[in-house]
């Protein structure tokens, strides 16, 4: 977990996709069905680090385990605050192979869904081109 919040804090998108399991599933705060894969979370990550202004990690969570992590974080949306939380679950071999995000308020999820809205064709032609 160490390893992927430095990632995300230096802003290293090839850090945090190297960190994925390639049947990870990514569960969104503004979308109904999961995400299945690494290429569309990646692409996904990718998304919000456009999107998001000013993020930061807050505080950290970790299961008696060491596998299953909550990573609380603080950040804007075109000019909205948006409280959030990362879960993230790491299979047998170190990788996250769940991970789900929760935000609040509402004013920032809708900031959140109208931004990754826009994202969206971006984010697919990525995934698709990293399948190829």
């Amino acid at each position: 977990m160490k390893s992927f919040r430095s990632a995300v804090e230096a802003r290293d998108t090839d850090a945090m996709e190297a960190l994925l399991a390639d049947n990870v599933v990514f569960t969104s705060p503004v979308a109904f069905m999961p995400y299945p894969g690494k290429a569309i979370t990646a692409s996904i990550l990718r998304g919000v680090m456009r999107v998001f202004e000013d993020f930061r990690y807050v505080r950290e969570i970790e299961s008696a385990d060491g596998r299953d992590h909550a990573l609380v974080f603080e950040a804007t949306v075109a000019g909205k605050l948006v409280n959030g939380c990362d879960f993230l679950h790491f299979d047998d071999d170190g990788l996250i192979d769940e991970f789900m995000v929760m935000v609040r308020p509402l004013s920032g999820a809708n900031a959140l869904a109208a931004a990754m809205g826009e994202q969206f064709p971006r984010i697919r032609e990525e995934a698709m081109n990293e399948l190829k």
